[in-house]
Formats: structure tokens, sequence, C-alpha cells
């Protein structure tokens, strides 16, 4: 049973008394903190702060708690949310073919871990119907033809701004996505790549690895830009092999952490321990 806390996530330039602001006003409140977590990077002045709040200590609700901070806020020039974790965040998830990275997320969905409403699947192909809605989650098949890609990508565009999902996960959706959809959703939608890059690229990375003897693969989480998978990071993870894996296991290796990594970053995500600075980003881990 998770405890009902106010999430409080702030960033903005660095100066003496940030802090000092932040807890003298949830003292004057009576506001137990349960997490906190400060980061400043030193080389662009930038100090980052996240904080959970028992929600229980204090006499306001989260309405009363915007107002009332805004004023220290806007003193300290800060970049700054406050949210109630009840408050499930709307997902919607992107795939292909390949199972492993959406089943993966559902089933965590399925079982409490991930703190989220999952509003649909969008995929071009139907290949992965049956084990959605096996889910009971809707299901929307939309092809996305070589010759004009724009019509689909659009429906695309609908069919999320329909489910008013506040994050988009493509779980091994291999469509690249128009930079507009990219811009209109900002910081909102998370990839998940194979960490050879910029090596091995095109088709069958695992086994163009596996002709080159590498000795460690991994996986990269990160939101989506109109730079190819060159977007903020929020997650990385590695695993080892061996000169015996043949191509097949570096491949089964491999979707094993890449749904790890996915899974991971989105929980980062939802329970907002990621914040965005330019392209890098600060991640406030458990």
């Amino acid at each position: 049973m998770r405890k009902k806390t106010f999430r409080l996530v702030i960033s903005c330039p660095d100066r003496v008394g940030i802090v000092a602001a932040v807890s003298q006003f949830l003292n004057e409140r009576q506001g137990s903190i349960i997490e906190a977590s400060h980061h400043t990077d030193l080389e662009q002045k930038w100090f980052f702060m996240r904080h959970d709040i028992d929600a229980e200590s204090l006499a306001i609700d989260v309405e009363t708690f915007r107002k009332e901070f805004a004023p220290i806020a806007e003193e300290f020039n800060m970049r700054w949310y406050v949210k109630d974790s009840e408050d499930r965040p709307k997902v919607v998830l992107l795939a292909t073919k390949e199972s492993h990275c959406l089943n993966d997320i559902m089933h965590r969905w399925h079982t409490g871990e991930l703190n989220c409403e999952i509003v649909g699947v969008i995929a071009n192909h139907e290949d992965l119907r049956s084990m959605v809605e096996w889910y009971k989650i809707p299901y929307f098949c939309i092809p996305v033809p070589k010759e004009n890609k724009m019509p689909a990508f659009q429906e695309i565009e609908a069919c999320i701004d329909s489910t008013q999902a506040d994050t988009i996960v493509l779980a091994r959706y291999m469509q690249i996505f128009p930079e507009y959809l990219c811009e209109k959703y900002r910081h909102k939608v998370i990839n998940i790549h194979h960490s050879f890059l910029p090596s091995f690229i095109g088709a069958k990375p695992y086994h163009q690895a596996a002709v080159r003897g590498v000795k460690l693969i991994g996986a990269t989480c990160h939101y989506v830009t109109a730079d190819l998978d060159a977007g903020p990071i929020i997650e990385q993870d590695v695993i080892r092999v061996r000169h015996s894996h043949a191509a097949e296991d570096m491949v089964r290796l491999g979707k094993d952490i890449e749904k790890l990594v996915l899974s991971r970053g989105l929980r980062y995500h939802l329970e907002d321990r990621v914040l965005v600075h330019g392209n890098k980003t600060v991640v406030f881990a458990e």
C-alpha cells in the first residue's frame, strides 16, 4: 500500500537559501519529508530538488500548496511542479511485432508495480492484439505504409490525444516519430534501443556484434527527440556475454536487458525522478 504524498520537483539557478526556503515552507505547514533528493550541476550552476512529502502531515490540499508555494518559486526563478501521488498518469504504448517490452510493462502494471493507467496500445500490425486484449487494454491498429507515412502519424496523434495520455512509450515500436510529434510531446515520449549505437547500425545489430566478438551488450532508455536515438538518457544497463554465445543467445539476452531498462526508466519517469536540463538528465533513482 503506497503512502499518499505530495511530490515537489524543482530546478532553478543555483544560489544560497533554496533548501532553507523550501524547508521553512514545509515546516510552517507541519510537512513531513519522506524522501529528499538534491543535486547541483557545478558547471551549469543549476540546482535540482525532489521531495516526497507525507500528504497526511499537511493541513492543505495540493491546489492550496501550489498557490502558497508560488511566491517562493518566483523568488528563486524555479521551474517546478507539485503532484498528488494518487493521481495516476495515463500511459499509451506503441508497438510493432516484438512483444517482450510491451508484455513486461503490461505485466508490471497489472501487478501494481507501475503506478499508472494504461489507456491503450497503438500498433502498426495485428500480431499483438490478443495479448493486449487479455489485459483488457484497448488495442488500436494503425498501419504505416512506406509510400506515405504522414496520414498514419496524424491518425496516431489523434488517437494519443483522444486517450489524454500523459506519457507515450515506444515499446520496440519500429517507426520513426516525425519531428513535429517529437516537439509536441517533448519529454513525454520514451524509447528503448540497444546500446551498440553508433556501432552496428541497421538490421540485426546483435548478429553484427556477435561477429565482432563484443563482450558487453546493453540498452538505453531515453526521451525521443528529432535527433534519432540521441535524446536525454533516462536509464542504461549492460550484461556480459561470452565467446560461447551465439547470435541467437545475444538476441535473447538483449531482449532481457531491453525490457528491464525500459520498465525501470518508465517507473523513474512516472515517479517524477527524472529532471531534464538541456540534453542531460538528473535521475533521483531509489
